[in-house]
């Protein structure tokens, strides 16, 4: 309610400096130039200061975006200007894109999740089909929400953590019985065959999704 005034006065007074993204109490504001990024903080500042609220002093900082010399996290995502390799190969023009993937904090916390459903808490379950099943719903959510982004590189490295702790799983529950070759068996395929969701080829781009 009260950050509704902040989108009304900015609309209607600063729109010129830069355009103003906000979603519940996080927001970006997208200048053209460092002058206009400076003057923007001040205003937010204003407007803020009269509604009595403050800026956050740790995740407030300005960025710069142009070469992708900097990034920024926002909504769970990380987002930074990345050079187009396809137009440097045919052209030789450096042009940047703004692309988005999963932040650090985001990682994190889908390892830390996976991590929890597969640990020695779950020893006494004897199927890896159990584990399987209450993972996906995990990977289910965290990829459809970041899907439409840039997000391939990072949806293979969770794919690789899930089937890590699951062949960890199954080398506890085999203790004692298992053999040399029985890791060699558990492939990501193996755990695919059994039903596991696979983050691999799930990426949608904009356009496509």
């Amino acid at each position: 309610m009260y950050l509704g005034v902040l989108d009304k006065l900015w609309q209607r007074r600063h729109a010129h400096l830069g355009e103003l993204v906000r979603y519940c109490d996080d927001f970006v504001i997208l200048c053209r130039t460092a002058k206009a990024c400076e003057e923007a903080e001040v205003r937010v500042r204003e407007i803020l200061r009269r509604l009595k609220l403050e800026l956050h002093p740790e995740k407030t900082r300005r960025v710069e975006l142009s070469r992708g010399r900097q990034g920024f996290d926002f909504l769970g995502c990380h987002l930074r200007k990345r050079m187009s390799g396809p137009i440097w190969e045919k052209e030789h023009r450096r042009v940047y894109f703004l692309q988005r993937w999963p932040s650090q904090r985001s990682m994190t916390r889908v390892r830390h999740r996976v991590k929890e459903l597969t640990g020695s808490n779950r020893n006494g379950v004897k199927d890896v089909r159990v584990l399987i099943r209450d993972i996906n719903p995990v990977l289910h959510g965290w990829g459809n929400y970041f899907r439409t982004g840039n997000a391939a590189a990072k949806f293979n490295q969770i794919d690789t953590y899930v089937w890590r702790r699951l062949t960890h799983f199954m080398v506890r529950r085999h203790g004692r019985h298992l053999r040399a070759n029985d890791v060699e068996g558990w492939t990501s395929d193996f755990f695919h065959d059994h039903g596991l969701h696979r983050l691999r080829g799930t990426v949608q781009y904009p356009e496509a999704a």
